[in-house]
């Protein structure tokens, strides 16, 4: 039995990296998929991979960190699908690297929350009470390890608000079905983490499906660390 038999997902920022691995994982298990990038063809890709998998699956392209972008995602994912399930909140920039914090204009420190922080706020405002009426969901906001580079200041401080902002919603979801942690995926090989991370981007799975395919006994607020999974190998085409 596949565990997501029925379930909707939207993964943001799913036309590659990381989101594209989970998108894919979650199909894998049985997930319906809402593919998500700033432009439409920018999904394709995407949408291709989920077509081997035996879910439904469809694209909610717009510009996070923007009003009318926001609003274009929104209205697709509600006229798209009965009820999202599960809200995983990948989509981020990097930041601009600077010689030094005090250098860094306050355009960038704006740009860089509206995409990584307050698009993933107005995200959840908008599907979570659904899924707090259901009595199910799962919203997982990815997070980030990095420490003591003040060079990319506004990208790790924007995810340091991601963590406090999901142990609120932690504390304001109890009891109601719905969960919401951060995972970390670790410094991986990928467009924004760069040639010299760690990690190769599939190293992701399984650990990032973790958040997702708890129960409710493990409960809200925790942090997982897909690196702590990765011996465990995942290969989604297995659970097609």
């Amino acid at each position: 039995m596949k565990r997501l038999n029925g379930k909707w997902a939207l993964v943001t920022g799913s036309s590659r990296g990381i989101g594209q691995l989970v998108a894919e994982a979650l199909a894998a298990e049985g997930c319906n998929i809402v593919v998500h990038g700033r432009e439409e063809m920018n999904c394709i890709a995407t949408l291709e991979r989920i077509g081997a998998y035996t879910v439904e699956t469809f694209a909610a392209p717009g510009e996070l960190g923007t009003a009318e972008g926001e609003a274009a995602v929104i209205e697709a994912v509600r006229k798209g699908c009965p009820q999202l399930d599960i809200l995983y909140n990948n989509a981020a920039v990097m930041s601009q690297w600077h010689d030094s914090t005090f250098a860094i204009s306050d355009k960038h420190w704006r740009t860089v929350f509206e995409v990584n922080f307050f698009s993933m706020v107005r995200l959840c405002d908008a599907f979570v009470p659904g899924m707090v009426r259901n009595g199910w969901g799962r919203v997982v906001n990815v997070t980030s390890g990095m420490r003591d580079l003040p060079q990319l200041s506004p990208y790790s401080v924007s995810k340091a608000a991601i963590d406090k902002y999901t142990q609120d919603m932690a504390a304001e979801l109890k009891g109601t079905g719905v969960l919401v942690n951060t995972m970390d995926p670790g410094w991986l090989k990928t467009d924004l983490g760069g040639d010299q991370a760690d990690h190769e981007v599939r190293t992701v799975l399984p650990g990032a499906l973790v958040p997702v395919l708890i129960d409710e006994k493990a409960g809200s607020g925790r942090l997982y660390a897909a690196q702590d999974y990765r011996s465990l190998g995942f290969d989604p085409k297995q659970r097609s």
